[in-house]
């Protein structure tokens, strides 16, 4: 999962380096491109992560055939959240409007934008296989498909952003031609490999006929995957309108803080990987009725998290002049982002513990307390004094949540 994601995630370190040996002002362009996009593409995705808790109980149980049922209305979900999402993504101006930016990082930013909408039905369906993958406990073949992705982005982008074979340079929204051309083929090869290998025929997932949506089965996914979802926006926001706001500000400041965000994200994706397999055992356990046993999975996620998270903090302060040459050799960009590594190094040693709480939870099927406790997150300071709370809580509610259930077990 964390080779998977670390992939995923690369695609975005590639694009702002690449976008930045262009120009600033496609950098600054992609930054408020990237902060409105993923916005969106970041809750539609979290309605769908109530595929993966969902299906991983399923599979704990061991109701096999059930699963094919739910991925199949998952498809559903994610027709009706791409529609959502495509068209927001197609007439991005209100959002545009926030930054205030000069027309020309408007017109690249809102390009940007257009051609991700091509993109988002694709993601979208690629976050299907990856979910059903991830919650039977086979995660390779995923990550094994966002290598071969990562393989394609750069020269894609060269061709994209710079410009060759009578393809015309795109600057910033090059990347998301690349990313398109890329998401179209992820998805198509993990259906290809739901259809041909012969492991998932356990599943059900073909053959059965054209099936309707159903309603129950929908409310039922959507009665966890909205908090979930919402849970993802409102942290995800916090950075993203931090890029709205500070492009107010100039060029600079705008492409400081993308390269300062981008490196979170990257390191983000270490204890996202964890609470990704934590949860994944943990829902296995409680659909085979192990609920002690999975209180036991969530401990080791939780110290776990906690222990590659502090060392992480302080060996990024010490190493963020390295980390941002890196990037770029903009000395005026480095100077922007350099003082914003401080909040980086604290904010994400509480980040580790809260989001290892909050997806083992999403294992017991519970998604609104997180959800309501990650409305906290604001900038970068009060962002890290909001997450320390809301790893406080989530921690003393799952501890409440892991009693209740323990309880219940005894008493059947």
């Amino acid at each position: 999962m964390l080779i998977g994601q670390l992939a995923v995630v690369a695609n975005g370190v590639i694009d702002t380096a690449m976008t930045s040996r262009f120009s600033a002002t496609d950098l600054a362009a992609l930054s408020i491109g990237i902060s409105i996009y993923v916005s969106i593409f970041v809750g539609l995705n979290g309605v769908l992560q109530s595929i993966s808790p969902t299906v991983g109980q399923l599979f704990g149980a061991r109701a096999f055939p059930l699963i094919g049922a739910k991925i199949k209305q998952g498809i559903w979900l994610a027709f009706f959240l791409s529609c959502l999402g495509c068209t927001m993504l197609l007439f991005p101006q209100p959002l545009l409007d926030i930054a205030q930016a000069s027309p020309t990082l408007n017109e690249k930013s809102r390009l940007y934008l257009q051609i991700l909408a091509l993109a988002l039905p694709a993601t979208l369906g690629f976050r299907i296989y990856s979910a059903l993958n991830n919650a039977v406990g086979r995660p390779k073949m995923v990550m094994a498909i966002q290598l071969a992705s990562l393989a394609l982005k750069v020269p894609l982008n060269l061709l994209f952003i710079f410009g060759g074979f009578g393809i015309p340079a795109m600057g910033g929204p090059g990347c998301a031609a690349a990313t398109t051309v890329i998401a179209w083929l992820m998805m198509l090869t993990g259906w290809v490999i739901l259809h041909r290998v012969e492991y998932y025929k356990l599943f059900a997932l073909f053959g059965t006929g054209f099936v309707r949506p159903q309603w129950q089965s929908l409310k039922a996914l959507l009665h966890l995957g909205i908090p979930m979802g919402l849970s993802y926006l409102i942290e995800v926001t916090a950075y993203a309108f931090m890029a709205l706001f500070i492009a107010r500000l100039g060029e600079v400041a705008v492409s400081g803080h993308q390269l300062t965000a981008n490196f979170g994200t990257i390191l983000y994706m270490l204890p996202l990987s964890i609470a990704n397999a934590t949860s994944t055992l943990v829902a296995q356990a409680i659909g085979a009725k192990r609920l002690k046993h999975a209180k036991t999975i969530s401990n080791a996620g939780l110290y776990l998290a906690a222990g590659c998270a502090i060392p992480m903090g302080v060996l990024i302060w010490f190493t963020r002049v390295w980390i941002l040459h890196a990037y770029t050799n903009n000395d005026t960009i480095i100077a922007a982002a350099l003082p914003l590594f401080f909040f980086i190094a604290v904010y994400q040693i509480f980040d580790a513990i809260q989001v290892v709480v909050a997806f083992i939870l999403r294992a017991y099927k519970i998604a609104a307390i997180p959800t309501v406790l990650h409305g906290a997150a604001g900038f970068w300071l009060a962002n890290s004094a909001s997450i320390a709370l809301v790893a406080l809580f989530l921690w003393l509610y799952l501890q409440h949540t892991q009693r209740h259930f323990t309880l219940s077990d005894t008493q059947h």
